[in-house]
């Protein structure tokens, strides 16, 4: 069981994966979770051990045929994984941020001690990016196109002036919201170290909040946007859309959720579906550790700055894996 014991050793941080839309989180987590036993399973199969038994056959003797005891090697059954059943049967994996069922993107987990990891990442309260797709002239009862359509209007008098516009002043008014929760008075050195690294942001629980929104396509009546925020949901940036549409006079539905980053995670660091294998996962993982650490430290700075006692995450980090390769030993024995 060495491999095996070797590959689950590997699996312990974090790592994201793209979610695609109509699919929910929990689904996502636990195809990675049976894809990954799975492969775990599939390694080091035990060599059966034999033991000698005496079995009757038959010989032609003086007499005719006679029955006889004749000594066999045979494997022993209980060893074998039809009767003992799976080594690994369940992992500890953990889920970020999460997607509803209509949104796309990057979706981050956690796998052995990277689920206290994503505990560090929502007490750092990092933003988070998406792509928002609109659509002018149509309101539904839930800002989605797929919602039951309660309006239509007209958009011909919108142009990217006026959607810039409002834009700007979202984003004026968010921009308020932000400092205003993030206690800092600007005034002093400490908020200017913390603008210089980018780290004014709340350290608490707040309503959602829009850091930067910018128009990237603009062809009536379709649009799309970037969104950068925090605490915020898929829903709410639904709601953002139907309100553009508001104050443009007209109505908006929106059409498409993507989430591009996830704190430090982004699109070219998720995994897609045909690479959720033990293999990439791990690969993932490793190559993600000392990003994870570098910024989990950035981030618990500010927390010590701000007045919160920081998480050592290097003794964490140890402290889960000790934790982990001692379970796993145990498992293994």
């Amino acid at each position: 069981m060495a491999a095996a014991r070797a590959a689950r050793a590997g699996l312990n941080g974090l790592f994201a994966v793209y979610k695609p839309p109509g699919v929910t989180c929990f689904r996502v987590r636990d195809v990675v979770e049976t894809l990954l036993l799975g492969e775990l399973n599939s390694l080091d199969q035990p060599v059966l051990k034999k033991q000698v038994r005496f079995l009757p056959t038959t010989v032609e003797g003086s007499a005719g045929k006679e029955l006889t005891l004749t000594a066999t090697q045979l494997p022993v059954l209980a060893d074998h994984p039809l009767v003992r059943g799976p080594k690994f049967t369940n992992l500890k994996i953990g889920s970020g941020h999460r997607l509803d069922k209509m949104s796309s993107g990057v979706f981050v987990l956690g796998v052995g001690y990277g689920s206290k990891l994503l505990t560090d990442m929502y007490n750092a309260h990092f933003t988070r990016a998406y792509t928002v797709r609109g659509l002018f002239g149509k309101a539904t009862d839930d800002f989605s196109d797929m919602g039951k359509l309660i309006e239509k209007t007209t958009f011909d008098h919108i142009t990217r002036e006026k959607l810039e516009c409002i834009l700007a002043v979202i984003q004026g008014a968010n921009h308020k919201a932000l400092v205003m929760h993030s206690n800092i008075d600007l005034k002093t050195q400490e908020a200017y170290e913390l603008a210089v690294e980018g780290l004014i942001r709340p350290m608490e629980k707040t309503p959602p909040l829009i850091t930067s929104i910018r128009c990237l396509q603009f062809s009536p009546p379709e649009f799309q946007l970037e969104i950068q925020c925090l605490h915020e949901t898929q829903q709410y940036l639904r709601k953002i859309v139907h309100e553009i549409g508001l104050e443009l006079k007209s109505t908006a539905v929106c059409t498409q959720v993507r989430r591009t980053r996830d704190g430090f995670f982004t699109l070219d660091s998720a995994l897609l579906r045909t690479h959720w294998d033990l293999q990439n996962i791990q690969n993932s993982i490793q190559d993600s550790k000392d990003k994870v650490k570098e910024e989990l430290l950035r981030s618990l700075g500010h927390q010590s700055r701000s007045g919160k006692g920081p998480i050592d995450v290097d003794q964490v980090i140890e402290s889960e894996l000790h934790n982990t390769e001692g379970k796993l030993a145990s498992d293994l024995s």
